[in-house]
């Protein structure tokens, strides 16, 4: 399977194509809206999130419900279009084309980078398209692809494991749905109420002083069968293709699987997973601290990713920066932003996450229809059982 993504954060809309989904997968649309606004929600956003509503529209690829095979479109409408469209035009009959022109590059913004690359002048058909707002078009997409998995008997959530200074949460072990529940009634999206209080308090002290933070999210998927990805190419590898797609996330700067980054620090009796057997699950792990991989393949333990965001480069007290113009120094321009938007960042994780699990389920089992990979998928879940 396979997507593409298109439009700004100030156009008309953001669209989503979609191909290679199996037929006959059940979809709802008030579940793509759910995850939608998921992703709006969090302490820490910004004023965006009181004028838009994000709402997906569907315009292929879905009939009655259920999938047909064909490439499936989703759009999203940008509500504060309205108030853009003489900036954002794409008639060249605009009479002041230097209206919110951007020539003063945001320090830890794709700003400069992106001008010198594709020689603009005018920077902001640069971040337009670098915006995280580009995430919600990727929330839409991972939507789809839950429920897909949902049918597979996967299961994923997530939630936050730090706020800048305020501490980190252990990975739970509970039920994935106390774990969803729990987080979703945090407004941080955080498990552990002690710290729950503690990051709400370094996002107010970051907002006070007109600085950002940043901070790790944690998605967990269970239920994911033994041997997706591969260990012959490098780039089949699916923990490297869960790596990729997380970096890939707008601000986001490192990723890590189990106890991840901790394994440095300590004797392989104390890092790999130790191999039991019995009559009813077959073959699984003692314990979970390469989070569900070896040899870019999954272990039939869930899978435990965490990605780390940096503070959103955006500040009210900005930074010094260079105009392109004069060359003399000057504060960074400031374009509307959030202070912290860790909380939602970890639903743009989580649709990342079921995105690439159900590629590798589409690889290797027959996709054409849902019957289809279901019936293969059983079959594949018995024998690896009675291996």
């Amino acid at each position: 399977m396979r997507y593409l993504t298109a439009g700004e954060s100030h156009g008309p809309q953001l669209t989503v194509i979609i191909e290679g989904m199996p037929s006959n997968v059940p979809i709802s649309i008030d579940a793509i809206n759910e995850q939608l606004a998921r992703r709006q929600k969090g302490y820490g956003r910004g004023n965006r999130m009181n004028i838009e509503k994000d709402e997906v529209h569907v315009y292929s690829g879905i009939r009655f419900g259920k999938t047909t095979g064909a490439p499936i479109t989703l759009v999203i409408e940008n509500k504060d279009w309205k108030r853009w469209k003489d900036v954002m035009s794409v008639e060249d009959n605009v009479d002041n084309k230097d209206k919110r022109r951007v020539s003063r590059p945001r320090p830890g913004h794709a700003d400069l980078n992106g001008a010198i690359k594709y020689d603009h002048r005018d920077m902001r058909n640069v971040l337009e398209r670098s915006s995280a707002r580009e995430t919600a078009a990727r929330v839409a997409v991972g939507a789809v692809a839950r429920q897909l998995l949902h049918h597979c008997g996967i299961d994923i959530a997530g939630h936050v494991v730090r706020i800048g200074s305020a501490g980190t949460v252990p990975t739970p072990d509970i039920p994935l749905e106390e774990l969803r529940q729990r987080s979703e009634a945090s407004p941080v999206r955080c498990i552990d109420k002690e710290l729950e209080a503690k990051m709400i308090e370094v996002i107010d002290k970051a907002k006070a002083e007109g600085d950002s933070v940043g901070g790790v999210v944690e998605v967990i998927a269970e239920g994911v069968p033994v041997g997706l990805g591969s260990h012959v190419h490098w780039d089949r590898k699916l923990d490297a293709r869960l790596a990729r797609a997380v970096i890939s996330v707008q601000a986001f700067k490192g990723v890590e699987f189990g106890i991840g980054f901790e394994a440095g620090e300590k004797m392989g009796s104390q890092v790999h997973d130790e191999i039991a057997w019995s009559e009813d699950r077959g073959y699984y792990r003692k314990t979970n601290r390469l989070g569900g991989f070896e040899g870019g393949m999954t272990s039939g333990a869930p899978i435990v990713v965490r990605g780390v965001m940096k503070p959103i480069p955006t500040l009210y007290k900005p930074l010094k920066s260079v105009d392109i113009d004069s060359k003399e120094t000057f504060d960074a321009s400031i374009e509307r932003s959030d202070n912290c938007a860790v909380p939602a960042a970890s639903v743009v994780v989580e649709g990342v996450v079921s995105w690439e699990i159900a590629c590798v389920l589409c690889d290797k089992f027959s996709r054409d229809t849902l019957t289809d990979l279901l019936d293969d998928l059983a079959a594949y879940r018995r024998y690896a059982k009675e291996f």
